[in-house]
């Protein structure tokens, strides 16, 4: 376990530094408006530190963004779809979290990254300006909610799920930004003690965190304030676009 977050104990580049900043601004700009930017984090915190390493590090930080996010979208979220997707999620943790110490960081990239591929094709078929809105079936949410959960614990890399199912459902934008940063800050603090369990989250990460949450936060007022320029067709359009 300790041997997934020995390079923090080593010091960073100045690039190193760099990108760290630039992704824990993002990570507050995906949690105020613009979720598909998440999946950048992923990449970015895996290019500085090993990608196990990466998750618990970034765990904290999404946290902070998160807590932003629901202090202020608090009264847009759309608790029946909550209610359908957080046990699913849950048991997609509980999975993730006896999966990561079996499968290697391509295989869980790759793995992921199939299944973002697919949802956003199948998502594009939908929006089309001659086709009719589908009601998801029965079976859509609790699909969505255990890959979401999955997604989540082993590679932080939930957002553009959960970013592809409040678009299918049909969601206007503040509900969906609001519905999305619950979901991510229960989710977020159940998972939290499986991580340290699996010693991703340790003194020297969270000293780390600390020197980058006051740009996380900054980047959470610069999301709120950037969504109110954009519409809801585009904004479903940015959406997809980043998740892809």
């Amino acid at each position: 376990m300790i041997s997934h977050i020995d390079k923090l104990a080593t010091p960073l580049s100045h690039v190193q530094w760099i990108i760290a900043a630039i992704a824990a601004f993002t990570i507050g700009i995906s949690k105020t408006g613009f979720a598909g930017a998440g999946i950048l984090v992923v990449a970015m915190f895996a290019h500085i530190l090993p990608v196990k390493a990466s998750t618990g590090t970034v765990l904290p930080l999404l946290i902070a963004g998160d807590i932003f996010a629901v202090l202020v979208y608090r009264r847009h979220a759309s608790w029946p779809h909550l209610a359908r997707m957080f046990p699913w999620a849950a048991l997609g943790i509980v999975i993730g979290q006896f999966t990561l110490g079996r499968l290697d960081d391509g295989q869980v990239s790759r793995l992921i990254g199939g299944i973002l591929v697919v949802l956003v094709i199948v998502q594009l078929t939908k929006m089309g300006p001659d086709k009719e809105e589908r009601v998801p079936s029965r079976y859509y949410a609790p699909a969505m909610g255990l890959a979401a959960g999955f997604a989540t614990m082993v590679a932080n890399a939930a957002g553009p799920i959960m970013l592809i199912y409040l678009l299918a459902v049909g969601l206007p934008k503040l509900e969906f930004i609001g519905t999305g940063a619950w979901f991510f800050l229960v989710i977020n603090l159940f998972k939290l003690p499986f991580s340290a369990h699996l010693g991703l989250i340790t003194e020297p990460s969270l000293a780390f965190d600390l020197l980058l949450v006051p740009l996380t936060i900054l980047g959470a007022a610069c999301g709120r304030w950037l969504v109110t320029f954009v519409n809801q067709k585009n904004f479903a359009y940015l959406a997809l676009a980043m998740a892809f």
